[in-house]
């Protein structure tokens, strides 16, 4: 396999109105690009730091992924475990942005990050 894409491919049904059957609660939309990842017991120094590096910062809640890939990882931190310092900085920025000693709450931190994900049609 060359490059960052495998060449593996998948549907992908989303919770929305079908158009075709509108009695149908969800619609399996075009195939998806399956991204090669690095499952955490092939992962070099480097990737383990910088999932254990961006884990810490998260609120203890978030510890086990609710959607977890073949690793028993999160599948969208997965999906940047090719290059660990990008997936670091992504997801410490995030974790920052959590930290319980900022002036918000957890329950408008928690807004915030719901109406991001719904700003960006995210299902996360």
């Amino acid at each position: 396999m060359n490059g960052l894409f495998g060449d593996k491919r998948q549907t992908c049904t989303l919770p929305m109105r079908n158009f075709q059957n509108p009695k149908s609660k969800t619609r399996t939309i075009a195939i998806m690009t399956w991204i090669r990842t690095i499952p955490m017991s092939e992962a070099d120094e480097k990737l383990r730091w910088a999932v254990e590096a961006q884990r810490s910062l998260y609120p203890k809640e978030y510890g086990d992924p609710v959607h977890p890939d073949e690793s028993g990882g999160s599948s969208i931190v997965g999906a940047h475990t090719l290059l660990p310092e990008a997936l670091y900085h992504s997801f410490a920025t995030f974790g920052a942005l959590m930290a319980p000693d900022l002036p918000l709450t957890r329950r408008q931190h928690e807004m915030i990050t719901t109406m991001v994900s719904v700003t960006n049609r995210c299902r996360y």
